[in-house]
């Protein structure tokens, strides 16, 4: 076909138009598959069709037709220094043979085809997982040629990419994706790089039925403790003290899938949280109003005693006493009974006693600003006030991190 001897006197150490006009590189690729997108590593795995096309002058022959050349004639040839750009893994695949190949055109155009596997480092924010959208880049950079040796370019813009519309991956759904002509400034120069960017965004359904739900129900679940009485202890502890566990492990579940990355406080640790805090509360609430109800209980024995002590003491004096005397002890049991409030301004008192008896009436007037009177009226606004307040919770939250 008059091109057996084209690589007598070739040079393949040597680019095309050494030292005179830049080679211009054009590139397509095909997106095979992205295998895995890791959050605890920050990185995806993909599987590619790398596509590169450049004109070699010293390859051109007279024909009208194109030929397929065995991919070991790569080794004869000058193929481009491409990689890729903040890649940990990538290898070519081997099986049956070399995944390349090479094809020359009369005018002396390459294509030079590879199937790369590549593990690619993605930054990820993960303040709103699971309710994310990532951005992920593929970038592909000449390592040793600057931008006064060779050129990048996308062969047909957007269009120069093919397949990764038609992905589909198990936690995300590909958003938009699109093409970008860049340079790279290092040390030693500046060199050509081409990028393609793609957004990621994750279905959150899956969390909504495995954590979110379930959470809620857990809360929701707290709050029938509300409608048991207080006498009721054994059955409020159990459901408290369950709820409370169940959350615990719910919330240990949720963060041991991405272990590596406890640093962030997530979208989900928000609203775990959240909800861990709604049935503790819950919990709080029954020991509270329990306490209350006991010491109103106890409050209230001594002084039935001495209304009986009282009401004996009367009528033996009624019968025993003259009407001087009965009047005289019950002015003696008025005082008595008032004796919560004492008198500090008695002058037979001393100075130390009566800054004495001053705390003491005002420590009891504000033990009384925080005692329960009714503690029955505790489970009756905890009934509309956690509910209620859930509920403004959720709104802000989802309203926060889906819309914000």
């Amino acid at each position: 076909p008059g091109f057996e001897n084209l690589t007598v006197g070739y040079n393949k150490y040597l680019r095309p138009y050494f030292g005179g006009e830049l080679v211009q590189i054009a590139m397509s690729l095909d997106v095979a598959s992205i295998s895995s997108i890791s959050e605890s590593d920050m990185d995806y795995t993909a599987t590619i069709y790398l596509r590169q096309r450049w004109t070699d002058p010293r390859l051109v022959f007279h024909s009208n037709k194109s030929f397929t050349l065995d991919a070991r004639l790569v080794e004869l040839l000058w193929v481009p220094d491409t990689y890729i750009v903040e890649s940990k893994r990538s290898f070519l695949h081997e099986v049956t043979v070399g995944n390349r190949l090479i094809r020359l055109f009369s005018n002396g155009t390459i294509l030079y085809a590879l199937r790369i596997t590549t593990t690619v480092a993605c930054n990820m924010d993960l303040s709103k997982y699971p309710m994310d959208t990532q951005t992920c880049r593929l970038q592909l950079e000449s390592w040793g040629y600057d931008e006064n040796d060779v050129t990048f370019m996308w062969l047909r813009g957007n269009d120069s990419v093919h397949g990764i519309e038609k992905l589909r991956l198990s936690q995300y759904t590909v958003e938009h994706y699109y093409t970008l002509v860049s340079k790279s400034q290092q040390e030693t120069g500046s060199y050509p790089r081409l990028i393609l960017q793609f957004e990621l965004k994750r279905n959150v359904l899956y969390f909504i039925l495995e954590t979110y739900v379930p959470s809620t129900l857990l809360v929701m679940l707290s709050w029938v403790s509300f409608w048991i009485t207080l006498d009721s202890v054994p059955a409020r502890t159990c459901i408290g003290v369950t709820t409370v566990l169940s959350m615990t492990t719910l919330m240990i579940g949720s963060r041991s899938s991405l272990s590596k990355t406890n640093c962030f406080i997530k979208a989900i640790d928000v609203y775990l949280g959240i909800c861990f805090s709604f049935i503790f509360g819950a919990l709080v609430e029954y020991a509270l109003a329990h306490y209350s109800s006991s010491q109103k209980s106890a409050a209230k024995a001594p002084q039935e005693e001495l209304t009986k002590e009282i009401e004996e003491v009367n009528i033996n004096n009624i019968l025993n006493s003259s009407i001087t005397s009965y009047k005289g002890k019950i002015s003696f049991t008025s005082i008595e009974i008032s004796s919560d409030n004492l008198n500090c301004s008695d002058l037979t008192m001393k100075t130390h006693e009566k800054i004495k008896c001053v705390l003491r009436n005002k420590m009891h007037r504000i033990m009384g600003y925080f005692t329960i009177q009714n503690p029955g009226n505790v489970d009756h606004y905890s009934k509309l006030l956690f509910p209620l307040f859930f509920m403004l919770v959720n709104v802000f939250y989802w309203a926060y991190y889906l819309y914000l």
